[in-house]
């Protein structure tokens, strides 16, 4: 089983996808191609994918059942002990937020304390 999923690429892209496998869901793409077709698709992918990102997965065998591959991703496939998990990027901290949780000066001692839960 294999599985492509485009995000934000050329409309040609997906109609070449087509041919092999079937658009379940829009940049969504299932089938059961051969190991030469795959590999053959996957190029073709990110050849064409411009800006847009695309993920491949199929089938393996391994002790997960299968294997993924990404273009243009910001989380990546990670080989952890024999198994493939996905490193995500880490989210900056927001200064809103760590600003949100200090009271700002000039409040008054009464409204920090009720603020804060602190009586």
């Amino acid at each position: 089983m294999t599985v492509i999923v485009l995000t934000n690429c050329p409309a040609g892209l997906r109609g070449f996808l087509t041919r092999w496998l079937l658009e379940i869901s829009p940049g969504v793409f299932i089938g059961n191609p051969s190991t030469r077709i795959r590999e053959a698709l996957w190029e073709e992918v990110r050849q064409y994918a411009g800006q847009g990102r695309a993920l491949l997965a199929h089938t393996t065998n391994s002790e997960q059942g299968f294997t993924f591959l990404t273009h243009d991703h910001s989380w990546h496939p990670v080989d952890h002990e024999g198994l493939t998990l996905i490193r995500r990027p880490k989210d900056p901290a927001t200064p809103s937020s760590s600003a949100a949780a200090a009271p700002r000066p000039g409040w008054s001692k009464a409204s920090k304390r009720h603020r804060f839960g602190k009586r």
